[in-house]
């Protein structure tokens, strides 16, 4: 039986996307805390039995690829089944002074640090994966009451697309298990709509 040991690629990516339009996928469905695993077990979509020994560090992240056959145009894809996102808002930020905008921005990375939450910035948004049940993430931003701060939750599905692998991997693969049972998700597009 074939071991896995290294991903590919990432189907999120413009390269492989084009490379694998009509090839037969076979999804690979593992929940956020399976796949920070280095060593598992998985069943694809067919039924095949995917047996992963991955480098040390290596982490899976929605739409690795970890087997690819150009003759039959097949790719087998990890489909991670993604929790919430809080997209934290920082456009007020441009009607503060530099001294001002500077403060709000320390003092949230300070909120969100002390919580030990992962956090990335894509524009002028914050991303932060649900780590624990909405309401504490909920009760801690109405604690700090950031002034002209408002955040949304999003589901992971929606945000993904505005992400690169690089970005997915760092939002994604650092949640804990309390993130396998997320809220009820919202569908609004663009990721940023409704805020709280």
């Amino acid at each position: 039986m074939e071991v896995y040991t290294k991903i590919l690629g990432n189907y999120h990516s413009s390269e492989w996307h084009e490379r694998l339009d009509g090839a037969t996928i076979d999804y690979i469905d593992l929940d956020q805390w399976s796949a920070q695993k280095s060593r598992l077990l998985a069943v694809g979509t067919s039924g095949r039995t995917y047996p992963m020994a991955l480098n040390r560090g290596s982490r899976l992240a929605d739409g690795d690829i970890i087997a690819y056959n150009s003759e039959q145009h097949s790719a087998s894809i990890v489909r991670l089944r993604l929790g919430d996102v809080m997209i934290v808002d920082l456009t007020s930020l441009h009607h503060r002074s530099t001294t001002e905008a500077i403060a709000m921005a320390v003092e949230i990375g300070h909120a969100l640090g002390n919580q030990h939450w992962a956090a990335i910035v894509r524009g002028e948004s914050l991303l932060v994966p649900l780590t624990v049940d909405r309401k504490v993430m909920l009760g801690v931003m109405r604690t700090y009451n950031f002034e002209g701060i408002k955040f949304a939750f999003r589901p992971g599905r929606e945000v993904i697309p505005y992400l690169t692998p690089s970005e997915i991997r760092s939002l994604f693969g650092s949640t804990a298990p309390e993130s396998r049972h997320p809220g009820k998700p919202q569908h609004h597009h663009p990721i940023i709509e409704e805020y709280v």
